[in-house]
């Protein structure tokens, strides 16, 4: 069920504030760096690389480039305030699934811009053609989790001692899913075309 492409950039309301999200491109380089700089380290472990890393950061630049990942960025006062990923491996098995990551600000948290940049997601997702997606995060990030499984996701896997952080501490693993496709489908039959974000 693809979808046609959505329109960006784009400016959503967030808490009494305008934010602007638009498509990232590997232009967005230092003003990533600046904003990893500025994510707590507990951060960090939502993705399975360390992002801080330059040579991970221009892998991923490298990536929007060759168009292996789909990635979103939020933008206020001029400044990058929260990102998104969606990854995807056409030579896979699984290439109808999508691995959503999602980063936003402390000081924007609260205000809706994860939410909004994971219904983001729901759209990004319907245009690449894809049915699946999952995310995955360490189990005490539990805003995070409660933020995603508000939005319909749901536990899939809990893996233990799974990640390590920089200081060898040990955190298990939560991977969620969502059923983008299904959800659309139902949406559609039910008159809500719009409902994942036109």
């Amino acid at each position: 069920m693809t979808q046609p492409s959505r329109r960006y950039p784009r400016s959503v309301a967030c808490g009494d504030a305008q934010i602007e999200i638009a498509r990232m491109t590997s232009g967005d380089r230092d003003a990533l760096v600046t904003f990893v700089a500025e994510l707590p380290a507990q951060d960090l472990l939502f993705v399975p690389r360390d992002i801080s890393h330059p040579k991970v950061m221009d892998a991923w630049m490298h990536s929007l480039d060759k168009g292996s990942v789909a990635s979103l960025v939020a933008r206020a006062n001029g400044r990058v305030q929260g990102c998104t990923a969606i990854l995807t491996d056409e030579l896979s098995w699984s290439k109808h699934v999508g691995e959503l990551r999602v980063m936003v600000l402390p000081a924007w948290r609260g205000k809706g811009l994860g939410r909004v940049l994971i219904q983001e997601c729901f759209a990004q997702a319907l245009e690449l053609g894809l049915k699946k997606l999952f995310a995955q995060m360490t189990v005490n990030q539990t805003g995070a989790i409660t933020v995603f499984e508000e939005l319909g996701f749901r536990a899939e896997a809990l893996l233990h001692n799974h990640v390590a952080d920089r200081d060898g501490k040990l955190y298990d693993l939560v991977v969620l899913s969502h059923d983008v496709a299904g959800v659309a489908a139902r949406n559609e039959a039910y008159g809500l075309r719009d409902a994942l974000g036109g």
